[in-house]
C-alpha cells in the first residue's frame, strides 16, 4: 500500500489547473445509460472513482473509448443488463445513480447497496420515496435494491431533507417518464445543474436545476452525438485555495467558476486572506496573521461539508478560537484524532469542533480516514515542522487527479512510495 512522505513548512507558489468535477462526472456517466447511442464527455477527472464507475458500466454492456486522458466516448447501444451487482458497487457511493438511470432506461433495476467513505448515516429513503412516487415498486433484500415499474408517470415529489443524491436520482428516473415531474426542496449544487445541462443537450426537458424546484417533462427518447464538458471541481479548487492560504503561499487557481466558490471566498476574506477573482481563476495570497472565524457547513450555496476538514487546518493557524459546526454528516470529525497526533488543539462537542488557533503542528505518522480527511492531512503536513508519513492514500486517489504532482509543482516536497509492509 502506498504512503506519502511530506516535508513541511513549504510555501506554495505558482499556478494550478483544476480538473473536472468528480461529483458531476459520477452523475453524468450513469446519465449516458438513458441514451441508446454514443456521446462524448470532456474534462472527465482521471481518478479512481471514475475508473470504478467505468468498470461497473462496462459490466452492463457500455463501451468506453479514451479520446485522450480526460475525454471519454461512451457507447450505450449494447447495454442489455439492468443488474448492477458487481463487487465494485461496494467501493463507490456514487454507484447509486445507476438506480435512477437503469430504472429510466429499462423500467427495472437491481443495484447493490453503494459504498464510499464512512461519514455516518447516508440513507436512501428520499431516493426510494421519489422512485415510488413515479410508480416504481421498491424491494430491498440481501443487500440489493430491486426496482420495477410497468411504466413511470410524472409526479410531484417533496424531499423531506435536501439531498443531492435523491435530487439527481429522481431527475434521472423522470427524464423518460410520462408527463411532468416536480421535485420540491431540491438540492441546488452546481453539479446538479451540470447533469441537467447534459441531459437537456440530449433532448431532455428539465427546468429549474440550481433552484429548489426542478421540473422535468418526460420525453420518449434522447439523441446521441452530444459533446459535453464537465464543470471544474469546486472541492478541488477549494482544497488548493485553502492549502495556499494555510502555507502563506501565493497561488493562482485556474479553471474555476468563481461563483461556485463564494462561500469559501467570503470566509477567506473574513480571515484576512487576500483573494483576487478573475473570469475563470482565483488568486490566493496567504497572510502571516489570520483572523478567527466561525463556520457552519450547509447545502449549497452554504459552506461545503467537503471543505470542512481542509479548512480546519487553516483555522489552526488563526488568532484565537474558531468553531466549525457540521450540518451535514455526523461522522465528519473522525480525522481530528489524526491532527491531534501532530499537536493540533481541537476538541469536539457533538457536531461542533472548537479549534485553538496558533497550534504548532509537528510531523507525525498519520492516516487518511476518508477522501476529504486525506486532503486535510496533506495540508496539515505542508504546514507542520518536520516530516509527516501519511498512509491510506488510496482515499486521495478516489477524488483528486494528480494531487501530489500538482502540489509538488507549487513547491511542496511530497514523495509517494510503495510500502509493502503497510
Amino acid at each position: 500500500m502506498d504512503k506519502l512522505i511530506i516535508r513541511g513548512q513549504k510555501r506554495l507558489k505558482g499556478e494550478v489547473t483544476i480538473s473536472g468535477a468528480k461529483n458531476a462526472a459520477l452523475g453524468i456517466l450513469p446519465a449516458a445509460l438513458l441514451l441508446s447511442d454514443v456521446c462524448t464527455i470532456e474534462n472527465v477527472p482521471d481518478i479512481l472513482d471514475i475508473a470504478i464507475l467505468r468498470r461497473i458500466m462496462e459490466s452492463l454492456g457500455a463501451k468506453f473509448e479514451n479520446i485522450d486522458r480526460n475525454t471519454l466516448r461512451i457507447d450505450t447501444r449494447n447495454v442489455n443488463s439492468y443488474m448492477a451487482t458487481s463487487p465494485d458497487m461496494h467501493k463507490l457511493r456514487g454507484s447509486y445513480y445507476l438506480m435512477g438511470a437503469l430504472l429510466g432506461r429499462f423500467k427495472r433495476a437491481v443495484v447493490t447497496f453503494p459504498g464510499g467513505c464512512n461519514l455516518g448515516v447516508r440513507p436512501i429513503d428520499q431516493h426510494i420515496k421519489g422512485f415510488e412516487a413515479l410508480g416504481a415498486k421498491v424491494e430491498i433484500e440481501h443487500g440489493h435494491i430491486k426496482l420495477s415499474a410497468n411504466k413511470l408517470v410524472g409526479a410531484s415529489i417533496y424531499l423531506d431533507v435536501v439531498s443531492v443524491g435523491a435530487t439527481i436520482n429522481i431527475m434521472l428516473a423522470a427524464v423518460k417518464a410520462e408527463g411532468l415531474t416536480t421535485i420540491e426542496n431540491a438540492a441546488k449544487e452546481p453539479h446538479i445543474v451540470d447533469i441537467a445541462n447534459f441531459l437537456n443537450a440530449m433532448g431532455a426537458d428539465i427546468k429549474g436545476a440550481g433552484t429548489d424546484v426542478i421540473r422535468i417533462r418526460g420525453v420518449k427518447s434522447l439523441k446521441g452525438d452530444v459533446v459535453h464538458s464537465i464543470i471544474p471541481d469546486q472541492i478541488e479548487a477549494g482544497t488548493f485555495m485553502i492549502a495556499a492560504a494555510a502555507t502563506r503561499g501565493d497561488v493562482l487557481v485556474k479553471n474555476v467558476i468563481p461563483k461556485h466558490m463564494e462561500s469559501l471566498t467570503a470566509k477567506l476574506i473574513e480571515m484576512n486572506v487576500k483573494v483576487e477573482e478573475f473570469d475563470d481563476s482565483i488568486r490566493i495570497y496567504g497572510k502571516d496573521k489570520l483572523s478567527k472565524v466561525n463556520i457552519k457547513t450547509l447545502p449549497y450555496p452554504g459552506f461545503p461539508t467537503d471543505l470542512q476538514p481542509p479548512v480546519a487546518i487553516l483555522l489552526l493557524q488563526a488568532e484565537g478560537i474558531s468553531t466549525i459546526t457540521e450540518g451535514i454528516f455526523e461522522n465528519r470529525f473522525q480525522y481530528i484524532e489524526e491532527l491531534k497526533r501532530m499537536g493540533a488543539n481541537i476538541r469536539v462537542e457533538g457536531r461542533m469542533a472548537v479549534i485553538e488557533g496558533r497550534s504548532k503542528l509537528s510531523g507525525a505518522p498519520i492516516k487518511a480516514l476518508d477522501l476529504r480527511a486525506g486532503a486535510a492531512c496533506v495540508i496539515a503536513a505542508l504546514v507542520a515542522e518536520g516530516e509527516t508519513e501519511l498512509t491510506n492514500v488510496h482515499y486521495l486517489d478516489r477524488g483528486y487527479e494528480n494531487f501530489v504532482e500538482k502540489l509538488n509543482k507549487l513547491g511542496a516536497d511530497i514523495k509517494r512510495i510503495s510500502d509493502n509492509k503497510c
